[in-house]
């Protein structure tokens, strides 16, 4: 009976330590793995540097919706590896030291629903494996998503998570590989078109906890990441035609 006893709190303690190691930020390493080789590389999206770029939408009958750019942004970004300034798809001159917020004035309470929209899809290089964000949440049970279109420009919604924290913390999501299939789920890859690669980041999308929808809420966002597999990119012939035309 000990014995038995031993032998069942061991497995506890095995399956106890699996679950810990399987919570936290999705790994870019065992998504999508339809490549004999991948080359992984931290791409900046989009720091919340450019005044305009970001607008923020509400229904005219739920609210009133407002964004402007704050400077700051979450200290512990400094302890994250710099991405490599050939694929950042902004300017690596501008300086890194402001943060997008949010603010909306909900008329009622009920199914609310906050867009914060980008004026462009923003492209992501490469195969996408995971997207994140530091975002301020303001501790309400918001549901936080991410908009996103793939190659053939048909948009999904991931969910990162609720915004029920305190300051600043970093959201993550992984992108879900597409179908077998190939035509079906997100597809970042058609071997029909090498030259039509990767997803777009549309914007993002809160909603809104019914109970918690009422007064004044803020909402801040700062330093949109991808990790992305370039090794279809870099192998890709210098002398293939570009089918744009």
């Amino acid at each position: 009976m000990k014995k038995t006893i031993a032998v069942l709190l061991a497995f506890s303690a095995i399956a106890l330590v699996s679950a810990q190691a399987t919570v936290g930020a999705p790994d870019p390493n065992a998504i999508g793995i339809d490549t004999a080789q991948q080359k992984l590389q931290v791409v900046a999206v989009d720091k919340f540097e450019s005044a305009g770029f970001w607008n923020v939408h509400i229904s005219p009958d739920e609210g009133v919706a407002s964004g402007r750019l704050f400077t700051g942004g979450p200290a512990a970004k400094a302890d994250e590896p710099k991405p490599e300034e050939r694929y950042v798809g902004i300017d690596p001159k501008i300086a890194d030291i402001q943060a997008y917020g949010a603010k909306v004035e909900f008329f009622k309470r009920g199914d609310n629903t906050i867009l914060v929209m980008a004026q462009k899809p923003l492209p992501v290089e490469g195969i996408t494996k995971t997207l994140s964000v530091w975002v301020v949440g303001r501790n309400y049970n918001h549901v936080l998503k991410v908009i996103v279109s793939d190659a053939f420009n048909k948009q999904f919604e991931l969910t990162l998570g609720k915004l029920n924290f305190q300051g600043w913390k970093k959201m993550s999501v992984a992108i879900p590989p597409q179908n077998p299939d190939g035509q079906t789920g997100i597809i970042q890859r058609n071997f029909h078109f090498g030259n039509q690669m990767g997803l777009k980041v549309v914007g993002f999308k809160i909603v809104c906890d019914p109970m918690e929808a009422y007064g004044t809420y803020y909402v801040y966002f700062d330093d949109l990441r991808a990790v992305t597999d370039l090794f279809a990119e870099d192998s890709r012939d210098t002398d293939d035609m570009n089918d744009s035309w």
